[in-house]
């Protein structure tokens, strides 16, 4: 098996121009505030740049890389069913701006719970959920290049227990203020196309009925409630295509909190945005959305 994983959307899902993607990659950062620094863990989009990139932007700008050695990724399995967590059997993730190396005596623990698989190169470059957060990964952590790890986590389609088990395993990592969680996720996928055409007519148009949806559940994950957010998710299906990494992290902060360690946990989104604005039944569109967690 290859060693390396190879940047399979760059030049398509993002520039593959290292000058380029650093320069739009500062400008989308340039444009948003600190307000939630330093984060412990964020929820960002992993659509193409050109559609979420400027929105990706306000969760990054809330990472501290000078106190940051290991950045776990947490992004859906698209293409392939998987009713547990895995791992890459890659050594080093290429992106046009460095290369980022896997932090292996981190997953030989996270191994060792049994409770992981290991991705095929295939499912691995095929994937592009945890790719699309490697070249913001490098660029706000460039101060700090060579100098800290990632630890890339495939996450299936787990059952409401999966994720309380998953969130217990990881919480430990997450109440380490040297680890940054970077959880993967678009928010409503809205249209035919999708098979997903809810529409609550009171809230207006339809695009703003989709924003009301999306808020009412990113109100939800804001209050750090992994079984309300299980609960919403059941009663209006909507398409979040990143809910288990989120119900990982949901779970995980729960698991802190139930074991007293007196830590202050503040979760905000501080972006909201749509590929477009739907205003008919043959328009389609995918929302983005991005948060970021202190604990203190």
């Amino acid at each position: 098996m290859s060693k390396v994983r190879r940047a399979t959307h760059a030049g398509t899902w993002y520039s593959d121009g290292r000058e380029e993607l650093g320069s739009q990659l500062e400008g989308w950062l340039s444009k948003a505030k600190e307000t939630q620094k330093p984060a412990r863990a964020i929820i960002a989009p992993h659509a193409g740049y050109y559609y979420c990139g400027a929105c990706g932007a306000h969760a990054y700008r809330q990472v501290d890389p000078s106190v940051v050695k290991r950045v776990f990724v947490l992004g859906p399995s698209h293409h392939v069913r998987m009713s547990g967590c895995a791992l890459s059997g890659c050594e080093t993730y290429q992106t046009p701006v460095y290369d980022l190396t896997i932090d292996k005596e981190i997953y030989e623990k996270l191994y060792a719970t049994g409770a992981f698989d290991t991705m095929s190169i295939s499912t691995d470059e095929g994937e592009h959920s945890i790719e699309m957060h490697l070249p913001y990964i490098a660029k706000v952590m460039e101060s700090r290049k060579n100098h800290f790890t990632i630890v890339p986590i495939l996450v299936g389609s787990l059952s409401p227990e999966k994720e309380q088990q998953y969130g217990a395993i990881l919480s430990s990592y997450l109440a380490n203020p040297e680890n940054l969680f970077v959880v993967s996720s678009d928010f409503c996928h809205w249209g035919k196309r999708f098979n997903y055409t809810f529409y609550d007519k009171s809230c207006g148009k339809i695009w703003q009925s989709i924003e009301a949806l999306d808020k009412a559940g990113m109100t939800i994950i804001e209050k750090m409630d992994p079984a309300g957010f299980t609960t919403y998710l059941r009663d209006y299906q909507n398409t979040i295509c990143g809910r288990h990494p989120i119900g990982v992290l949901l779970n995980a902060v729960n698991s802190l909190r139930q074991n007293g360690n007196g830590l202050k946990m503040d979760l905000k989104f501080l972006k909201y945005a749509q590929s477009s604005q739907c205003t008919s039944s043959s328009d389609s569109s995918v929302s983005y959305a991005a948060g970021a967690l202190l604990l203190q």
